[in-house]
């Protein structure tokens, strides 16, 4: 979402996306493979070139990997959306569009999908497989930043040319969270796999940066018009600024939610993009002030969630007193304005239970190695000692910190962690569940984490009742800061995992087979 700022001059959408893919055009095949060879020159700088082809540039982290399954940093993860393509897309309003998919069929009871893949070529010039894909698909399941999204994957297998994924409970929309990139199945586990994506990376002992692929096998048109995407690294906060400010990089993402978030103040554009980081506070059921459920239930009052927003995130998140991203179509914004703050009703829900004063005295746990919680977590503190409750925190390291959790020596605790696309929340409610503390186990609402994965229809009841018996109470999701120098990209929409958003002119009702 552009942020219209003073500082910036409107810039006019001068170009719309073309669709379609041309299945029948030869790819183009880099010499060397998809690395240039190590005595490949850099790109020409002559006046034969076009300008444009040297106007953009990006940074990335030296330090850190740039394999799309093992990298969790969100710098180098901005080069993805270029080099690699999924299954799907998805925009920033949650729309998923059909990618390397050519159409699917969903069984009855949606727990059987089957996937029919494009005619898609790797920048290497090797068609795209459906061995590729269950690769690709069975090396996220086991990396740190898609394996919780694909939870509930019972089976990935290749069938006669298709992908089969067969699910341990139905869905409606499994293609949601399959715009995982894909890569060549002998390369899952390479520092730099190729990907079916626009870009290519060149990598010399002068440099790297992005090549665009003359004989792409889609026609699409990118927010990026250049052939030559110029790489500059940068391994902090600072440098990224310096390098934006200062060097001519033409478009960083920061993250606000950082302590080493460093302010921007060249002239520029203004572009926030939802990260899927899903800040929350969790009860225990054990505790002598909050078993009580009327307190429980009145704790989301209590929470000034849009000063928590502007004071620490920069203005960079979404409050949320329902556990779904407020950009998501599950997000019903009429119930949500039903929990909002009201600090009234959270000292009236105290004085109604008759709370001993002993019992007025709680601990919060926090997680130190995170600034930022910790800071949070201390405004939230004093939001309720604001309403007559003694507050002490407890702040200790990750590891004491998931054991204080396992023991359930808290009232209550500040917890992260990112959302997948379809706002699954069976993970906080499931016995078996990965963020199952405080006694959240509740066979009632996990029916219905289930039911809304079957039937979007069903958030709405999900969210209701989470949010009356409020041990699971929403804060707010974080956002990434975008910034770009003035003209220099196009129609840019950035979404989650995908700053340089595009579609093909196709549906997911277009690519779904009737049966």
């Amino acid at each position: 979402m552009n942020r219209i700022l003073s500082v910036l001059l409107c810039v006019a959408l001068l170009a719309a996306f073309l669709t379609g893919c041309q299945e029948d055009e030869q790819p183009y095949v880099p010499t060397g493979g998809a690395l240039a060879d190590e005595n490949e020159t850099t790109p020409s700088t002559s006046s034969q070139d076009k300008e444009e082809d040297l106007a953009v540039s990006l940074v990335y982290d030296p330090s850190k990997t740039l394999n799309p399954f093992m990298s969790t940093d969100y710098t180098n993860r901005v080069l993805f959306s270029l080099i690699y393509q999924g299954l799907f897309a998805v925009d920033d309003e949650f729309n998923t569009v059909p990618m390397l998919c050519q159409s699917f069929s969903r069984s009855f009871d949606m727990k059987t999908y089957t996937f029919y893949l494009a005619g898609a070529y790797f920048s290497d010039g090797t068609p795209l497989t459906s061995e590729d894909v269950v690769a690709s698909l069975e090396a996220a399941k086991k990396s740190p930043y898609f394996g919780k999204r694909l939870q509930q994957v019972a089976t990935i297998t290749a069938q006669s040319g298709a992908v089969v994924i067969t699910l341990a409970t139905p869905m409606e929309n499994l293609p949601i969270l399959l715009d995982i990139p894909i890569v060549k199945a002998t390369q899952t586990a390479d520092s730099y796999p190729v990907g079916t994506g626009p870009f290519l990376l060149d990598n010399s002992p002068q440099g790297k940066w992005l090549r665009r692929q003359p004989g792409w096998w889609c026609n699409a048109t990118l927010p990026v018009t250049t052939d030559f995407i110029t790489l500059v690294a940068a391994e902090n906060p600072t440098q990224i600024r310096d390098a934006f400010e200062q060097s001519g990089v033409s478009l960083v993402c920061a993250d606000p939610s950082k302590m080493d978030y460093a302010d921007y103040r060249k002239d520029h554009e203004l572009w926030d993009c939802e990260n899927g980081q899903f800040l929350y506070l969790v009860c225990n059921s054990k505790s002598k002030l909050f078993s009580n459920p009327a307190i429980q239930s009145a704790l989301t009052y209590a929470i000034n969630r849009e000063s928590l927003v502007d004071r620490f995130y920069h203005g960079f998140g979404r409050a949320a007193t329902l556990a779904a991203s407020p950009d998501s179509p599950y997000y019903n914004h009429t119930l949500s304005d039903k929990y909002r703050y009201d600090p009234q009703k959270f000292a009236a829900a105290i004085a109604e239970a008759n709370v001993k004063e002993e019992d007025k005295a709680i601990t919060m746990l926090l997680c130190s190695d995170d600034p930022m919680r910790v800071r949070v977590g201390t405004a939230i503190a004093q939001m309720l000692e604001e309403a007559g409750l003694v507050v002490t925190l407890s702040k200790v390291t990750y590891a004491q910190f998931d054991e204080n959790l396992r023991w359930g020596t808290y009232d209550l605790y500040l917890g992260q962690t990112k959302l997948s696309a379809n706002m699954d929340l069976s993970a906080f409610f499931s016995t078996k569940g990965s963020l199952n503390y405080g006694g959240l186990s509740d066979p009632g609402i996990h029916a219905l984490c289930l039911e809304a994965l079957a039937n979007t229809g069903n958030y709405y009841n999900l969210h209701k009742m989470i949010a009356d018996e409020g041990q699971l109470c929403p804060i707010l999701f974080q956002q990434y800061a975008v910034y770009v120098h003035r003209g220099i990209l196009y129609d840019l929409q950035p979404a989650r995992d995908n700053l340089f958003y595009y579609d093909l002119g196709k549906t997911l009702e277009d690519a779904m087979i009737k049966e």
